[in-house]
């Protein structure tokens, strides 16, 4: 990207930085004081969908909120391979280099399943866990997952995505079910994946949903390692990916978590909610918890 004259910043205000980690050149946010969220978004978004989030929480946590390469204002070297696990690498990478220790991953979507497996590289770091609409286990014998990733991510999606934006234009929308996504921030949205090859990632997400099924299987065995971790749930329950199935399914994997319901609110969480994702977040946050606070 030659320019970002696209970026307003009346909504996203905040000076930002890069880091360089093996294969990848890293843009992220670092806001506020506190305890430390790390704030992961999924496909096809960037740390634009955690804006308002930040607005809500930068006087009581120190926010960091990086871009995956290959989306939003990161970027990937050609040496990046471009699936999860090479995600999980980078977002490591920037823990280590940030050196953050107590932090919680505050993630959505694919988000999650990277967060987590970053953060097995050294989990006596990570101090609280909170999970919007997401999953972290195999999804490859379930049809609902399944359509979807072959769809979009087969030859048809491929094309639509190099060609013609298909999941930003599509999906994004349809994840917004409180609210209208405004122009302005389709724009931000549009603007990070300018070329074929940048656009060609959110494809491969969708892709890597059955693909990675062996990283997702690493990072469910994982998952028992987060018995004693601080937990909240943010469920919405007008998502078109995530239904109560998964929240189920999470329910027992993460059995002392907090449930925080989000109704009417659609798969894009943080921007289609993002004070009530807040608020809770506030209310649930070990290190502002009174005593009187009850799940």
């Amino acid at each position: 990207m030659t320019t970002r004259d696209w970026l307003d910043r009346t909504t996203y205000p905040w000076a930002t930085r890069t880091l360089e980690v093996a294969g990848a050149t890293v843009h992220l946010v670092e806001e506020g004081t506190g305890p430390t969220l790390l704030l992961l978004h999924g496909n096809p978004t960037w740390s634009y969908e955690w804006r308002d989030v930040i607005r809500h929480l930068r006087d009581d946590f120190r926010c960091v909120a990086l871009d995956l390469p290959g989306l939003g204002l990161s970027t990937a070297r050609p040496s990046f391979g471009g699936a999860p696990t090479d995600h999980a690498r980078v977002v490591a990478d920037v823990v280590a280099a940030l050196d953050l220790r107590d932090w919680t991953l505050v993630a959505h979507d694919w988000g999650v399943p990277i967060g987590l497996a970053a953060a097995h590289r050294d989990p006596r770091r990570l101090g609280g866990l909170v999970v919007a609409n997401s999953w972290a286990w195999p999804v490859d014998d379930d049809r609902h997952f399944t359509a979807f990733s072959r769809v979009m991510g087969g030859p048809l999606g491929r094309f639509g995505a190099r060609h013609a934006n298909l999941v930003v234009r599509a999906m994004l929308p349809l994840g917004h079910r409180r609210r209208r996504l405004t122009r302005a921030e389709l724009r931000h949205y549009r603007a990070p994946l300018d070329t074929p090859d940048r656009r060609a990632a959110t494809s491969r997400f969708a892709r890597e949903i059955v693909a990675s099924t062996d990283f997702l299987a690493g990072v469910a065995r994982a998952l028992p390692d987060l018995a004693d971790v601080p937990s909240l749930l943010l469920w919405a329950d007008r998502d078109i990916a995530f239904r109560e199935a998964e929240l189920a399914r999470w329910r027992a994997e993460l059995p002392h978590a907090d449930l925080v319901r989000l109704p009417g609110t659609g798969h894009f969480v943080p921007s289609d909610a993002p004070a009530d994702v807040a608020a809770a977040i506030r209310a649930w946050h070990p290190a502002l918890r009174t005593p009187a606070t009850t799940r």
